[in-house]
């Protein structure tokens, strides 16, 4: 097993169902999240808060369309027991022990998108002969780039004086979230032929 993406074809890219298998999964993660931007804008009273959230909505959805057309598909039978346990794993669970239902849902969204942005580096898995001018590779590329954008929102929220009161409600959401999306993501690897460090 390895630590990287391949081994690459003679053209130095990706190979096609690695790039279907980790395609599929960064739709799933980042297509709920563009999901539950919307729902959350739509609910959110506070007009600051759903002006950010369009952002990141938007951002989103890019990055969605990004992966759609830069990835070289291939029919992958094993998505369709992957998919389904992807996309339970991403429904918002609202954080107990906090009131305000919309809050607490909000905080949970935050927490997921946190984890997302942070436990996933699709970057660091491309080996240095791989072909840079490659649409995917310049996709994840991309994608890391942006999440590094995005994660800055979550952190303002998750850490904003409103929600000092629930502090430890606010970090026990996070670091659910982040083992979650670790070991998500680590055992999608291990299915392409790839070795991670898995959460414990």
């Amino acid at each position: 097993m390895s630590s990287f993406l391949g081994p690459l074809d003679s053209a130095g890219c990706v190979p096609r169902q690695q790039q279907t298998r980790v395609a599929a999964f960064l739709i799933s993660a980042h297509g709920a999240l563009a999901r539950h931007l919307a729902i959350a804008m739509a609910v959110q009273s506070k007009g600051c808060r759903r002006g950010e959230l369009n952002a990141q909505f938007y951002r989103e959805s890019e990055i969605v369309s990004l992966l759609l057309h830069a990835t070289s598909w291939v029919p992958d039978l094993e998505l369709l027991l992957l998919a389904p346990a992807w996309e339970a794993a991403w429904l918002i669970t609202p954080v107990p022990d906090v009131v305000d239902c919309i809050e607490a849902a909000t905080i949970d969204l935050a927490a997921l998108g946190h984890a997302i942005h942070a436990a996933i580096r699709p970057a660091a898995l491309l080996p240095e002969a791989v072909q840079p001018q490659d649409a995917f590779v310049q996709a994840l590329r991309r994608i890391e780039f942006e999440s590094g954008r995005l994660i800055q929102a979550q952190i303002l929220f998750l850490k904003s004086p409103e929600l000092l009161p629930i502090r430890d409600a606010v970090s026990s959401a996070v670091e659910r979230r982040h083992l979650q999306v670790r070991r998500l993501w680590c055992d999608m690897l291990a299915g392409i032929g790839m070795q991670a460090e898995r959460a414990a």
